[in-house]
């Protein structure tokens, strides 16, 4: 296990660990619990950011689906 040495707002900290002893309870690593639950939560967001980024800039692109073999909607549901 790492050990990460932080400095936050105290009132941050408070309420941080309030929610966190509602969360998991007063047992002995109930912060630990909730800043790694925190973290885990956090690292989930940015990476699924990072992937819509690079899906966006696909779909800007655009892509190529070769050329047209229909020329109207009707032809190519036979109707």
């Amino acid at each position: 296990m790492g050990t990460i040495t932080v400095n936050i707002k105290d009132d941050i900290e408070k309420e941080f660990r309030t929610v966190a002893s509602i969360a998991h309870g007063d047992e002995t690593g109930y912060l630990a619990k909730a800043v790694t639950e925190a973290m885990q939560r956090w690292i989930e967001e940015k990476r699924q950011e990072k992937i819509a980024e690079r899906e966006l800039k696909l779909l800007e692109k655009g892509f190529n689906f070769g050329k047209k073999l229909y020329k109207t909607r009707d032809e190519l549901h036979e109707r």
